[in-house]
């Protein structure tokens, strides 16, 4: 049994080639407004193959081959990227959980201080 793993990767190359992109998953590049937004995606890949021969049974007199050979992929969209003139920003599609969120909260938190304090100055 010959196996031609070169083929194969090939041909999973040539596949990953035309499906995994931005357009196939959410679609172009967007204009809205001032804004130009860029979809942007994760793709994660995994391959795994393995084979096999047994020894000769001298009782029997028979020869065994086994292979095996399998591939994963996963394709999921994680945001935009988001262009206003010559400012850029990444908007993310998932929800954010944990240490990250609570980065994530700090500057607006850090502005409602200041205001606050502005606001009891004001009234003092």
């Amino acid at each position: 049994m010959d196996l031609h793993f070169d083929e194969l990767l090939g041909k999973i190359t040539d596949f990953l080639k035309t499906e995994a992109k931005t357009e196939t998953v959410v679609g172009e590049p967007f204009e809205l407004g001032q804004f130009k937004c860029v979809p942007v995606i994760k793709v994660g890949i995994g391959f795994g193959s393995g084979g096999g021969e047994s020894i000769e049974n001298k009782a029997k007199a028979m020869k065994g081959q086994g292979a095996g050979a399998g591939a994963g992929i996963g394709i999921e969209p994680i945001g935009f990227l988001v262009t206003k003139g010559e400012e850029i920003s990444f908007i993310a599609t998932g929800k954010i959980h944990g240490l990250a969120a609570a980065f994530e909260k700090v500057p607006d938190i850090i502005e409602k201080i200041i205001e606050k304090k502005a606001k009891d100055e004001m009234t003092a």
